[in-house]
C-alpha cells in the first residue's frame, strides 16, 4: 500500500509537538573543503542494527519534521537501513532544499543479487537511492565499510567518479574504521570520511582526524554516544556489548574530576569538543529523544578540559588494542 506524501496526513494522533528550538540557531560548520554548511548535530537513519519498516513511519516522520524544523540539515542513511530511503522519499523529498543528503554503496541489500564491491553493484546502488528518495542528485556518496582491497583494486572509486562527473552526486566520501579509513583519507580520492569516534572508541584521535582535517576532507563522526553505554550499570544491548565493556575498565581507573549525571550530555560533548568534527550524526526513532539531543547541543556541551584529557588519558592506557568497531 503506498502512503500518502502530504505532511498533513501523517498528523495523526500521538504526532510530534511542534519543536521549541526552532527559533534557536544551530551551531554550523564546513564540510572539509567541499564548500557545504552542515549542522554541528546530524541525524543518522538507522538506530544500531534496527531497520525501519512500514511500522516506523510514523515515528520517522516525526523525528524528521523535528530535526528539520530545529536546524539539523545533514540526514545520513544507506540502501542497507530498510526502508529508510523510501521514508526520506516520502517524507521530505519536497523540502531537498533544507538538506544535505549522505547515503551508502556498494555492498548487497537484501534479496539483491550479484557480487558486491563491483562497479555494476555500485552503479545499481546509486541509483536506486536517488529513485527511492525521490531526487537527481545526492551530495554525498559514500562507500560503506569496504575493505583496504577493494580500495586498493580502484574500480568501485572510478565508479564513484564516473557517477560524479555525471552529476549524479557531487562529492564522494569513505565511511569505515581502522586501516581502511587510514587508506581513504591518505588516497587523496574522497572529500569526506565518516568514522567511529566516542568516549570508548577514541582511536581516530591518534592520527586519522588530524590527517583528515590536514588533506581539507570533511569528518563525520558515526556512534558518537556509543550506543549509549557509559555510565551505565548494564550494556543496553549486545550491539554495545564491547563498548560497555571498555566503559566498565576505564571507570575502574578512579573516580573522574568531574562528574557528569547525564551520560548523553557528557558522550556528545566529549566528540564535539574536538574541532576537527565537523557533525556527530546521532540516531533515535523517537522524536522526544530528539528533542533531548538538541535541547543539549543547543543549550551548549561544555566538558572541562581536565575531564576531557582525563578520558583521554584513560583510554590512552588501556586502549591499545582497542580497534574502531564497524
Amino acid at each position: 500500500m503506498e502512503r500518502e506524501s502530504s505532511r498533513q496526513d501523517n498528523k495523526g494522533e500521538g504526532a510530534y509537538a511542534p519543536s521549541p528550538f526552532k527559533d534557536m540557531p544551530m551551531e554550523m560548520n564546513q564540510l572539509g573543503t567541499t564548500g557545504l554548511r552542515i549542522s554541528r548535530l546530524g541525524l543518522g537513519l538507522a538506530q544500531g542494527k534496527h531497520k525501519l519498516t512500514m511500522d516506523d513511519f510514523q515515528d520517522a516522520s516525526d523525528v524528521l519534521d523535528v530535526a528539520l524544523e530545529a536546524g539539523i540539515n545533514f540526514l545520513d542513511t544507506g540502501a542497507c537501513y530498510g526502508l529508510s530511503e523510501e521514508f526520506v522519499g516520502e517524507l521530505i523529498s519536497h523540502r531537498r532544499k533544507d538538506y544535505i543528503l549522505a547515503t551508502k554503496c556498494g555492498h548487497l541489500v537484501e534479496g539483491e543479487e550479484g557480487e558486491p564491491w563491483t562497479p555494476q553493484t555500485v552503479r545499481k546502488s546509486i541509483e536506486r537511492s536517488l529513485s527511492r528518495m525521490k531526487t537527481d542528485y545526492l551530495d554525498l556518496i559514500q562507500l560503506h565499510s569496504c575493505s583496504v582491497e577493494v580500495l586498493e583494486h580502484g574500480e568501485v572509486i572510478a565508479e564513484l567518479e564516473r557517477s560524479q562527473k555525471q552529476g549524479l552526486v557531487r562529492f564522494l566520501g569513505y565511511s569505515g574504521d581502522n586501516e581502511a579509513a587510514e587508506w581513504a583519507v591518505s588516497s587523496g580520492k574522497f572529500d569526506t570520511i565518516q568514522t567511529s569516534f566516542n568516549i570508548t572508541d577514541q582511536r581516530a584521535r591518534w592520527n586519522l582526524l588530524k590527517d583528515a582535517k590536514a588533506a581539507g576532507m570533511g569528518t563525520i563522526i558515526k556512534r558518537p554516544i556509543g550506543n549509549v553505554s557509559w555510565g551505565v550499570d548494564k550494556s543496553p544491548s549486545t550491539y554495545a556489548d564491547t563498548y560497555f565493556e571498555r566503559g566498565k575498565k576505564m571507570e575502574g581507573l578512579g573516580p573522574l574530576p568531574v562528574t557528569f549525571d547525564d551520560s548523553l550530555t557528557l558522550a556528545l560533548g566529549f566528540v564535539l569538543s574536538y574541532k576537527e568534527v565537523d557533525t556527530a550524526i546521532v540516531g533515535t526513532r523517537n522524536h522526544h529523544h530528539m528533542h533531548d539531543n538538541l535541547e543539549r547541543v543547543k543549550q551548549g556541551l561544555h566538558i572541562p578540559d581536565d575531564l576531557l584529557r582525563e578520558l583521554e588519558q584513560r583510554f590512552d592506557a588501556l586502549g591499545s588494542n582497542w580497534i574502531q568497531l564497524n
